[in-house]
């Protein structure tokens, strides 16, 4: 009898690990497959022979390479904020389908914010479009990494919590300066990203404080 009910739990451990295999792999290919759509939608210019013409047309794409560098940068620190949190998970849980998946859907979205803007670029529709796409994959990404830490071994949910939760708060509030500086100046509003680990710091004090007001 004891044997009986010890195979029901290691099968249902075996099918718990492969369902967040799965889940894991099928994420790692969504962000792979939206990095490489941001250089699909660089098109590749026709020439004549002409070398002024090939540097003129190299120059006209100055746009895209930025939109897409950009964006390379941006969806590899998704990726791997995503790659930390769930490299942490112990279980399997069904509650993190749909959040994952929505944030997926974002992720996916992002080359065509990204071309958007890239052909409108200093347009002040197209650029803050773009923002806000990425404030919302931030937003998005954030809830998912919470999420997972509800999963993680006890002794890891408060220490690499700091790390991961601060760099989630981080990117939301640079994607929403930038979102909001576009009003202001569109072509200039993506160097808002960069008090990202400004906001990142701040949130990593917040939130150190408040784990250690709860300690206490």
């Amino acid at each position: 009898m004891s044997e009986g009910s010890r195979k029901p739990k290691a099968m249902d451990h075996a099918v718990m690990d492969h369902r967040l295999e799965r889940l894991i792999f099928f994420s790692d290919a969504v962000f792979a497959i939206a990095i490489t759509l941001l250089v699909i939608e660089i098109h590749v210019p026709h020439l004549t022979g002409n070398v002024a013409e090939a540097l003129q047309a190299l120059t006209a794409l100055e746009p895209s390479f930025f939109g897409f560098a950009l964006s390379f940068v941006v969806i590899g620190r998704f990726w791997m904020g995503h790659h930390s949190a769930m490299a942490s998970v112990a279980s399997y849980s069904p509650k993190l389908l749909w959040p994952n998946l929505q944030l997926l859907m974002a992720i996916a979205f992002i080359p065509f914010a990204t071309a958007f803007m890239s052909a409108n670029i200093g347009q002040l529709v197209p650029t803050a479009f773009y923002n806000a796409v990425l404030m919302v994959s931030a937003l998005l990404s954030l809830r998912v990494v919470t999420m997972a830490r509800t999963l993680w071994p006890v002794a890891e949910r408060h220490g690499d919590w700091l790390l991961m939760g601060s760099r989630g708060i981080g990117v939301a509030l640079g994607a929403a300066s930038a979102l909001a500086l576009t009003f202001y100046s569109p072509i200039i509003s993506q160097l808002a990203l960069v008090t990202i680990p400004l906001w990142q710091r701040l949130a990593a004090r917040i939130l150190h404080a408040r784990r250690s007001a709860d300690d206490a």
